[in-house]
């Protein structure tokens, strides 16, 4: 690890005696996901009375947030987020948090280009090592970008995050400003769910393209995760991992030993992931195991890595796709879900890959209480953010087929979206793009 690690000698001070560090008007940075912090959050609810226009940037909240609970109107206390969680989005749907639209491989560049305020920064880190290093475990991305630009770095010490080796994946004492001395709390967990018929239908599918020596990114979700359980039944071996996202996919895949990486052009034999989110057995595994790398989003996302090694496959889920192929991926109308997150810098570095696939995947249909859509559709929701552009999408996979996108006009786009739809909706769909000449009358 390359850091300057300065002449600061850190001071351990107590959660409340941290907190009291913060003013009226601060911008906070409490990181993503396993490293925000606890103990310090808890401090800084006692304060939310006395205190006003506090901003605070987050991402993917795994466990509520004592300052946001503290202040339920969202008066004192802004919420931003680079990416929604479960929790996020209640905020959101209460008012409270707020998104940032971003390519996530790019928000280290945000920090280090555009000088956003910074007044205090609070992660979460393993503790201190020999060398003197608190390694940030399983959650690298942005925070180095984050450590380089706070006015205030303080350290939440927890033994119970995993060690990660990786690059840039921590923080020297020489940088930190305070320490405070974390409890026993278990990193927060987020359990796959067993995979429906349909999401199996849908691995099945993108498991068949999948050969010996590919390069494997994982989306979040059910889809994703039931293609590593179908690789698991397949001839494929030899794989190889570079992703955003370390899932228990991912490591099942890893324990049945297909996944060796010997056949990656870039970091051979290694597993490169940006972040892990999955359960404890996840977090054990990587555990100080030098199989895997966790590396800065910088360094994970941006297609000009992605690319670099030979037959990338990302798949990630979408919510809607409409008649010419635009995917929207993160909202549901002007309701903000989840994020642009990785998915369109993964679908263009895998494109660009030598013989690489990106996939979209989607069930053909959602239920709402009583009634049944299709998430292919000719227009998208009113106010659906478009993730991913017509011109970008490649192969589109639901449980009834799969459609490549490329070089295909709007009429043949329309005519193969339509062909794996649900049933009971292509001909209200083919009859729609006719109306509207997607379609020609005569073709």
């Amino acid at each position: 690890m390359q850091i300057n690690p300065g002449n600061k000698e850190p001071r351990v001070i107590s959660a409340d005696e941290a907190a009291r560090l913060v003013k009226s008007g601060d911008w906070l940075d409490y990181g993503s996901t396993l490293i925000q912090p606890d103990l310090f959050d808890q401090a800084l609810a006692r304060r939310v009375p006395e205190l006003r226009d506090v901003k605070i940037r987050s991402c993917i909240s795994l466990r509520p947030r004592a300052v946001l609970e503290a202040d339920p109107e969202g008066e004192r206390v802004f919420w931003f987020s680079w990416h929604f969680g479960g929790y996020d989005r209640v905020k959101h749907d209460a008012g409270i948090s707020h998104y940032i639209p971003v390519n996530l491989g790019e928000i280290p560049d945000y920090y280090r280009r555009f000088n956003p305020p910074i007044d205090v920064a609070i992660l979460k880190a393993c503790p201190m090592d020999a060398d003197g290093y608190f390694n940030f475990g399983a959650t690298n991305l942005w925070h180095r970008a984050v450590v380089e630009r706070a006015r205030v770095v303080i350290v939440e010490v927890s033994p119970r995050l995993p060690y990660a080796h990786g690059v840039h994946n921590g923080i020297h004492r020489g940088e930190v400003d305070y320490i405070i001395e974390g409890n026993d709390l278990l990193a927060p967990e987020l359990p796959s769910a067993a995979p429906t018929d349909v999401d199996r239908a849908v691995g099945r599918l993108i498991a068949g393209q999948i050969e010996s020596g590919s390069c494997l990114q994982i989306g979040i979700g059910g889809m994703p995760n039931a293609v590593c359980s179908l690789l698991n039944e397949s001839d494929a071996r030899d794989l190889g991992v570079h992703t955003e996202m370390l899932t228990n996919g991912i490591i099942d895949l890893y324990k049945a030993g297909r996944i060796t990486g010997a056949r990656k052009t870039l970091d051979t034999g290694k597993i490169v992931y940006s972040f892990a989110l999955g359960t404890h057995d996840l977090y054990e595994t990587i555990a100080r195991n030098p199989d895997f790398l966790c590396c800065p989003v910088e360094y994970t996302n941006m297609p000009q890595t992605i690319m670099r090694n030979e037959r990338t496959i990302a798949i990630n889920n979408t919510t809607q796709i409409d008649l010419q192929g635009q995917a929207a991926s993160e909202s549901d109308g002007h309701r903000h879900i989840s994020g642009t997150g990785g998915q369109l810098q993964f679908v263009r570095g895998a494109y660009a890959s030598e013989n690489g696939k990106a996939f979209i995947c989607l069930a053909s249909t959602y239920e709402r209480p009583g009634v049944r859509k299709s998430r292919i559709v000719l227009n998208l929701t009113p106010g659906n953010i478009v993730t991913t552009p017509r011109s970008d999408v490649m192969f589109v996979v639901t449980e009834y087929g799969m459609a490549n996108l490329k070089g295909k006009s709007v009429a043949d786009r329309a005519k193969a979206l339509i062909a794996i739809a649900h049933p009971d909706y292509r001909e209200s769909l083919e009859r729609e793009a006719r109306e509207n000449r997607l379609i020609p009358r005569a073709y």
